[in-house]
């Protein structure tokens, strides 16, 4: 595990400062908008996502960091910010890698980028087999143009960071 590996204990603290942000942005986000906030959350995984979790990790395909989220946080739910972020549950990756099979990374011969989420802009995030995340260019993911985002998971997570505590000090999240 390097240092950069997700741990419980870091997506612990990371969760913590999210919901700190997340918080103030709730309260302050209908005197800044005009209307009321949707949906905007951290979800911990729960009893109901163990099942999925250990039906990933078993998955070849699924990185040890993206497993290692996914038992720790259930999803993530930002509607509000910018056109919105959100991290799909477990159970979501497994039913679209079930109906639509794994999406070619790269130069890679196999599909094998699992799709873990998406914008509110129709686009989609993608964890590729050396744990780094990827965004599609365009709503389809049908031979899908990626662009790399993150260097891996926690790289990821801390750009949705910085991105939330853009938008709550601007109003503008930047481009993720």
């Amino acid at each position: 595990m390097s240092e950069r590996s997700l741990s419980p204990a870091w997506l612990s603290s990371w969760t913590s400062a999210v919901s700190g942000v997340l918080g103030e942005m709730a309260w302050e986000f209908e005197r800044k908008h005009g209307f009321p906030p949707g949906t905007n959350l951290i979800r911990l995984t729960d009893h109901d996502d163990q099942d999925v979790v250990r039906a990933l990790g078993s998955d070849a395909r699924a990185p040890e960091d993206l497993v290692t989220f996914y038992g720790s946080i259930g999803e993530v739910v930002w509607e509000d910010v910018g056109n919105g972020y959100f991290i799909h549950p477990a159970r979501d990756v497994l039913e679209h890698l079930a109906d639509y099979g794994a999406v070619r990374v790269g130069e890679s011969q196999e599909p094998c980028g699992l799709v873990i989420g998406s914008d509110g802009g129709g686009l989609s995030y993608v964890v590729g087999p050396d744990g780094s995340v990827l965004r599609t260019r365009a709503a389809s993911l049908d031979e899908p143009e990626l662009d790399r985002v993150a260097d891996d998971l926690r790289h990821f997570l801390e750009l949705l960071e910085r991105s939330l505590v853009r938008f709550v000090a601007t109003g503008e999240p930047g481009y993720l």
